[in-house]
């Protein structure tokens, strides 16, 4: 039997309480100075799109499992019909990777649900 197809609806910018979190995880990988140049440069960029199998292989990220509290969070937002955020994601030609700044969980779920899945993000 094939799998229910699920939409997935997104919010063309990402929430504004979206922002001190990614700082913060910015924060512990880059420099303060560089984590706000990220910061400023990823409320600039323009929607882009990606398949979540394409981003989770540049990532180098494992999923969590649908057990995770943030994922079963999104799932029933997305089963709500609630409007996602855009994921956000930084290049990192340094270690041939993207880098998840905020968006895990949400990728996370919508992998689950299909790994084909297009995801609106925003990439620097």
């Amino acid at each position: 039997m094939a799998k229910k197809k699920i939409k997935i609806k997104w919010l063309s910018e990402s929430e504004e309480h979206d922002y001190p979190a990614y700082q913060s995880y910015l924060n512990l990988i880059y420099d303060k100075s560089a984590a706000n140049t990220y910061v400023e440069q990823l409320r600039r960029a323009p929607i882009s799109q990606n398949k979540s199998k394409d981003i989770f292989r540049a990532s180098g990220l494992s999923l969590p499992g649908i057990s995770n509290n943030e994922v079963k969070k999104d799932h029933q937002k997305i089963e709500a019909g609630q409007k996602l955020s855009p994921i956000l994601l930084i290049r990192d030609p340094t270690h041939g990777k993207v880098i998840i700044a905020d968006g895990y969980h949400r990728l996370c779920v919508i992998y689950s649900l299909d790994e084909n899945a297009v995801i609106i993000c925003k990439i620097v």
